[in-house]
């Protein structure tokens, strides 16, 4: 089958979810035997007009971003001839749409009427965009700021609209599109996002573990991996520690990521004290970040809103380590199946201090508990979510099948 996956993102540099959903999508239809294409823009790490990764070819169009008006105008343009050139050549038999603005470039295009369409939302654009920037106080610009609002949401409702069919990864996502959009259930499938399991696993050794990655023995580390921007709320993780630490002194918190709000996470932590108890070790290649989830006792995920799925939460308890999430979206979702009681209440600093506390000292003092709750998580992950499970669905739904 020719497929071509159409998004705004690169399966070449795997930083967010949206990217790792795309890679592992892409690469492994390939490796069962489709012909599968990426088009996205040019983005500014990329070297070419062109890449094969995995077996996947990536194609990239230009575009100009001197302006607002430029970067809509050049996408509309090129993401359009692009996608008339390759499917010209390559004949494709189902488009799977990844964000809304390559998606509404090539939908102009009226070889699209022909092709199978297939939208996944993994959040709305206008959404993460409000989310992503504060509301501006002057007249002009928070014109513009309302412009660009309006813009994504009805370019992103005009995709949605043209799909054959879409996917999401929660039933939060589901109930999104129903209410903001007014999509109909039916012509929504929700396929949960998934898990390499040979990849995240328990470790043989976590006090080696520590030692390589330079971390302190004989203390209970917490995790959080995340992009340090608001929606994320680290900064009430970080606020909760300064609590947690008056009963449990041998807590230690890892921060890793970068993103806007890293001096002003970073001047918190020093304010507060906190110094001694807390590492931000900024971005975490793909290649360590499995080790770190070996290593840590607590994956913690403080997200204040916008949380679609959380791969990170799949891959901490496929690495054997128990997380605890705000009651926030996907996160709700994949821990209430597993253990109500890995939920705070809510998302601030004293809902998230109450729980990490307790659970810090159950662990501490009763070391079986903490291996039983691993062994859990492992288990959990192993029996409800894989990209062999992910991959076989999608592909069901690429050829038109009913999803079970």
């Amino acid at each position: 089958m020719n497929i071509i996956f159409i998004t705004d993102v690169s399966i070449q540099d795997e930083i967010s979810g949206a990217e790792r959903v795309l890679y592992e999508q892409t690469t492994r239809l390939a490796a069962r035997g489709h012909q599968v294409h990426v088009l996205t823009r040019r983005l500014k790490s990329h070297s070419a007009d062109e890449a094969v990764v995995e077996g996947v070819h990536e194609w990239r169009y230009p575009v100009d971003q001197s302006s607002a008006a430029t970067f809509f105008t050049s996408t509309l343009r090129n993401g359009r001839s692009l996608f008339e050139k390759l499917h010209s050549t390559y004949r494709f038999e189902c488009i799977n749409f990844h964000q809304p603005f390559s998606a509404f470039a090539a939908l102009r295009s009226a070889s699209c009427a022909t092709i199978r369409t297939i939208y996944t939302c993994h959040s709305l654009s206008f959404e993460e965009y409000v989310s992503r920037n504060p509301r501006p106080h002057s007249v002009g610009r928070r014109m513009i700021y309302l412009f660009n609002r309006a813009a994504r949401k009805w370019i992103e409702k005009r995709v949605l609209n043209k799909s054959d069919r879409i996917v999401v990864l929660s039933k939060y996502t589901l109930e999104k599109l129903t209410t903001v959009h007014r999509i109909p259930t039916e012509k929504v499938a929700v396929i949960p996002g998934g898990i390499d399991l040979a990849r995240f696993h328990p470790a043989d050794d976590r006090t080696a573990i520590r030692d390589r990655l330079r971390l302190p023995q004989g203390k209970t580390i917490l995790l959080t991996v995340r992009d340090l921007e608001p929606r994320m709320g680290i900064e009430n993780l970080i606020h909760a520690l300064q609590q947690v630490v008056k009963s449990v002194p041998d807590v230690y918190l890892v921060i890793g990521g970068s993103g806007p709000l890293k001096e002003h996470l970073a001047l918190t932590s020093r304010r507060l004290g906190l110094d001694p108890f807390l590492q931000f070790t900024g971005f975490i290649p793909e290649e360590t970040l499995p080790l770190y989830y070996q290593a840590a006792d607590i994956f913690v995920l403080p997200t204040v809103e916008l949380e679609g799925f959380g791969l990170v939460t799949l891959e901490a308890l496929a690495s054997g380590t128990p997380v605890l999430g705000t009651p926030v979206g996907g996160t709700q979702e994949i821990l209430s199946r597993l253990d109500n009681n890995f939920l705070f209440n809510d998302s601030s600093s004293e809902s998230i201090s109450r729980l990490l506390t307790e659970l810090c000292q159950e662990y501490r003092s009763k070391p079986d508990k903490w291996q039983e709750a691993s062994q859990r998580c492992r288990h959990f992950a192993e029996d409800h979510y894989s990209w062999e499970r992910n991959i076989a669905a999608t592909e069901r739904l690429f050829v038109g099948k009913v999803l079970p």
